[in-house]
């Protein structure tokens, strides 16, 4: 049985709320259906309360939600205006939630960082839980000030730093995929693994994102909070229970170990930006020409960056972490590429490919490449692929995220420490990219990146 909860969505007429919070909770209620929780909507533009109904009746209604369950949400929902960075207001507005206050920061990082700065100021209900989006700081030195008022506010355990990448099912299938397996918990490790690559590729662009984007770029929007996460439960060691201490304790100790390859972000990085093309149907303008873009930011678009994790299980093992926007090709999901076999039978015409193990977030699957005997001549090798797709949950990863939050559960959320090792890791590469010591590559939007790059 949930515990009673009033989730209150500060930024709650921004895109974010309506496109991706609202029905990822239409979904967690189609579920579970959760009858102590009371929704209120909560912005600094004037909205009123029949207006936002509508908004949460569309979105309730598009995620599957019951008609039933919608009708009880929006016969306790209210929209309430307010400015976030006013004290008192927020005090009225925390004064007036009629059960436990879960606080979700649907706002700006500026923005979130000031209302925080409000709310350590005041004296708030003991049970109140905050939910952040990304980024957690601009970098090292402002994520560890983040965190140090957060902790003023509410303990490490009631904060819920959100990165989408850490829904349920996507973390419980790597976890399973590893450790309920004998086939591959035994290899993986440096005897075994030849390289690591995670990719994330998008074949959308900017699509009206540049008020945010233009200032992160791929390396701060994608490898920093969320692929170097990805990597910390991939190559963590095994956990004894699956709950928030262990999973991310183990995966604070990866993050810990992770540094550049050869420690020169000059030889470890790489940047570029996409130029005109075609992506599908739809033709994509130069990046710099995109609306609300700021050319001499220098923003990137494409990302790479190559690590290493210094622990005996990965000693020497190269992982590269790629991400990129409007590409010809969307690739979400980790490849690994085992060693050679050490030794082949004379008598074979051919030398068999390395076996190569893909494992997709999204979707969802795992392909096992191996190497079987051809149907025509047994003596010659042929690739075969061994796939399936994984189980995937009903709930929508901000259901997911939001179930976390409403029950008091942090396993889903980024623990303060990991989101600083995070920016610590690519704090060379920011620099030496800042101070322009490594050249911005061009692509062509709709291709693979530049030619020189994987």
């Amino acid at each position: 049985m949930s515990n009673p909860a009033s989730l209150v969505i500060l930024g709650a007429s921004g895109d974010l709320t309506h496109r991706l919070l609202l029905p990822g909770l239409g979904t967690l209620l189609k579920q579970h259906s959760r009858p102590d929780l009371t929704l209120v909507g909560a912005a600094f533009d004037e909205m009123g309360d029949e207006k936002w109904k509508e908004v949460v009746q569309s979105a309730l209604s598009e995620s599957g939600c019951p008609q039933g369950r919608i009708d009880q949400i929006l016969a306790t929902t209210r929209y309430i205006k307010i400015d976030v960075t006013n004290p008192d207001e927020l005090r009225a507005l925390l004064d007036s939630c009629p059960s436990d206050p879960v606080l979700y920061f649907a706002l700006p990082p500026a923005i979130t960082m000031r209302a925080c700065e409000a709310l350590a100021t005041m004296e708030v209900p003991p049970t109140l839980r905050l939910g952040l989006e990304k980024p957690f700081g601009a970098d090292a030195e402002t994520a560890h000030e983040l965190n140090q008022l957060l902790t003023r506010i509410v303990p490490e355990r009631q904060i819920f730093r959100v990165d989408h990448f850490l829904g349920k099912s996507t973390v419980l299938n790597l976890l399973g995929l590893r450790f309920a397996n004998r086939l591959f918990e035994p290899i993986w490790n440096a005897q075994n693994i030849d390289h690591v690559v995670i990719v994330t590729d998008e074949t959308l662009a900017l699509e009206g994102r540049a008020g945010y984007y233009d200032k992160a770029g791929a390396m701060k929007d994608m490898i920093q909070s969320h692929l170097l996460l990805v990597l910390a439960m991939f190559a963590m060691e095994e956990p004894a229970r699956v709950d928030e201490l262990e999973l991310r304790d183990l995966m604070a100790h990866v993050l810990r170990a992770t540094e550049l390859w050869s420690g020169d972000p000059m030889a470890d990085s790489r940047r570029a930006r996409y130029t005109a093309g075609r992506i599908g149907d739809r033709d994509v303008p130069n990046y710099v020409d995109e609306e609300g873009v700021t050319p001499e930011n220098k923003t990137e678009t494409l990302a790479e960056l190559k690590v290493r994790v210094k622990t005996s299980r990965w000693a020497d093992v190269p992982i590269t972490l790629r991400s990129g926007k409007a590409l010809g090709d969307a690739r979400n999901g980790i490849t690994v590429i085992l060693k050679p076999v050490g030794h082949l039978p004379e008598g074979f015409k051919n030398t068999p490919a390395p076996n190569v193990i893909s494992i997709g977030m999204k979707p969802e699957n795992i392909a096992v490449g191996i190497t079987t005997n051809a149907e025509g001549d047994v003596l010659d090798l042929e690739d075969s692929v061994l796939f399936t797709e994984l189980g995937s949950s009903a709930v929508r990863p901000y259901g997911e995220i939001l179930e976390g939050i409403l029950d008091g559960d942090p396993l889903l959320s980024v623990r303060g420490d990991i989101a600083e090792q995070c920016w610590r890791i690519i704090s060379p590469v920011l620099q030496a990219w800042q101070d322009n010591k490594i050249p911005m590559d061009e692509y062509r939007a709709g291709s693979s990146g530049p030619a020189n790059w994987m």
